[in-house]
């Protein structure tokens, strides 16, 4: 547990936590690559709680707040038409941002009961529960805001630690699932207990593995994601999804202490950046020797002790926590300060590598579940493997050039935050890795296009080669061969009908032997080979292979 000033427990004058969980769409329609899946959501039903959130960037001016324009000169431009799109420019119309966002705003609070017997249950205030919807992208990102004032640090510790998982990967001796809150729940403002988390149920967990052979979720989340339900399950609806990461939900915290941060112990900064949980000071988790160096971001933070401490900046990839002082104005003031860059401008440079990586490993899971389906020996399965292989092209290049960023700000602390995102992540070389797949998979299809192309072709020249001795017979004896001129009309067709029936069959014949006879020439033209073994190809081809045994 974190200590200040020898025994005292250190608390939090503000604790806020976001979390976020990328999950993957199904396609709603099998003919269309562009799913707009946040329409099923505009429909007014009683049993969908979600509401499009209005764009905050108002085209009123005096709605324009100074927070506003901040955290849109953050980004570089073309993140700004990402994230904001194009407002009204001469001669052109306004174009909306690719983000559809929906919340649902019947959760007011979650009551958190820890295993611990000695942590009290606690409630915490939900600022937002939103649906992030990307145009073009099979995705949606669940992010979930919560907030308290006066929170121990263990408090915060153990809430970052177990609130965020979906499902539990193991059950402790008593039945509780492992890493997980004893019980999760939602509650309205008057206090009604919406739905209960089940995470002690090991029976239907293991039995939707058993039958599904993919996890379920646990009974809170799955309430908080309807009217969406689960790609695999019996449940009926159109909006279905699947899991694509980890059951552990990427979190961000933000940790405003009563007093001087840097009286923390290094052991407490690790568990915070690390997102274990709570334990005693000075006592490390595991060992970290490069922690400094590799997980903490510190141009802000130190100083002299008679100064303010400024604040440290920490990120692993699946956590980003920001730690400061919460008598410090700059750091922690209700709607402004530091506290509104963590909500939106850190928000948006956590959010936009972990959708690089969800999208990423949509399209990896997609490109072999079209490699699942092909079966090489049924010409309809190869031609649709062959036409989702061209889409899925289709849609990493746009996904390249709507979404793909290597910089997202200028700014020398937004550039650096996000670069060690992207850097645990292992976004570049996820993207590297599925633009190799998609580029051999498409490569191949051309050589094997070029392959049938060539066969088509020799089989071709075959018939032309073979259909140029009976040419040149005609040609040579003309048309008028036999004396047709004394038959009458009905004769005439009757013999054009028989010639035309031998020529076509002989077309045919001809190319279904087109392969032997192209070996044939090939070695009638060798004229190291001798006339017995050119005229044992010859009948080498009219005689009919043995079936394997």
């Amino acid at each position: 547990m974190g200590k200040v000033d020898g025994d005292t427990q250190c608390t939090l004058r503000h604790f806020r936590q976001i979390l976020l969980w990328p999950l993957q769409l199904m396609p709603l329609r099998e003919d269309s690559q562009i799913q707009n899946h946040w329409e099923i959501l505009e429909q007014d039903v009683p049993d969908n709680p979600w509401r499009e959130v209005d764009d905050e960037f108002t085209d009123d001016p005096s709605g324009f707040q100074p927070r506003h324009y901040s955290e849109f000169v953050t980004f570089l431009p073309h993140v700004q038409r990402f994230l904001y799109g194009e407002g009204k420019a001469r001669g052109a119309n306004p174009a909306e941002s690719p983000i559809r966002v929906f919340r649902r705003n019947d959760i007011a609070r979650v009551r958190c009961t820890y295993p611990d017997p000695a942590m009290a249950a606690r409630e915490f205030d939900i600022a937002h529960v939103d649906l992030y919807f990307f145009y073009d992208l099979d995705l949606v990102v669940l992010t979930v805001e919560l907030h308290g004032s006066d929170v121990p640090l263990a408090c915060a510790q153990e809430t970052m630690f177990r609130l965020g998982r979906a499902y539990p990967i193991y059950w402790e001796a008593n039945g509780d699932g492992g890493h997980c809150l004893k019980r999760t729940e939602w509650l309205r403002a008057d206090g009604t207990v919406l739905a209960t988390s089940d995470y002690e149920g090991q029976a239907r967990f293991l039995a939707h593995v058993s039958q599904y052979r993919a996890p379920t979720l646990a009974a809170h989340w799955d309430f908080l994601l309807r009217p969406m339900v689960q790609h695999h399950s019996n449940d009926k609806g159109l909006l279905r999804y699947r899991q694509l990461e980890y059951h552990r939900m990427p979190v961000m915290g933000y940790l405003a202490c009563e007093d001087d941060p840097r009286q923390l112990h290094r052991s407490d900064f690790v568990r915070l950046a690390l997102v274990t949980p709570p334990g005693e000071a000075g006592t490390m988790p595991f060992s970290v020797d490069d922690f400094e160096a590799r997980y903490c971001y510190d141009r802000f933070w130190g100083g002299p002790p008679d100064k303010p401490p400024g604040a440290r900046y920490m990120n692993c990839g699946e956590a980003f926590m920001l730690v400061g002082s919460g008598r410090q104005a700059y750091f922690y003031t209700p709607g402004g300060g530091l506290l509104e860059q963590f909500r939106h401008q850190y928000f948006l440079l956590f959010l936009i590598p972990h959708l690089h990586k969800a999208a990423l490993l949509m399209m990896a899971d997609r490109l072999g579940y079209a490699l699942k389906r092909m079966q090489i020996d049924q010409p309809d399965s190869v031609k649709r493997f062959k036409r989702e292989i061209r889409q899925m092209r289709e849609i990493f290049l746009r996904f390249t050039h709507r979404y793909w960023f290597h910089h997202v700000s200028d700014q020398i602390q937004a550039k650096d935050l996000y670069r060690m995102s992207k850097g645990f992540l292992g976004t570049e070389e996820l993207y590297d890795e599925v633009r190799e797949r998609i580029e051999d998979m498409a490569e191949y299809l051309e050589s094997d296009s070029l392959r049938r192309q060539a066969n088509t072709v020799v089989r071709l020249t075959v018939v032309t080669a073979f259909g140029l001795i009976g040419t040149t017979v005609t040609g040579y004896f003309g048309m008028n061969i036999l004396g047709l001129d004394q038959l009458g009309t009905p004769a005439r067709i009757l013999y054009f009908s028989l010639v035309l029936i031998a020529v076509t069959w002989l077309t045919f014949y001809t190319v279904m032997k087109s392969k032997g006879l192209s070996d044939f020439l090939d070695l009638l033209s060798d004229e190291r080979e001798n006339v017995r073994q050119k005229v044992g190809a010859f009948f080498k081809v009219w005689r009919r292979k043995k079936p394997p045994a």
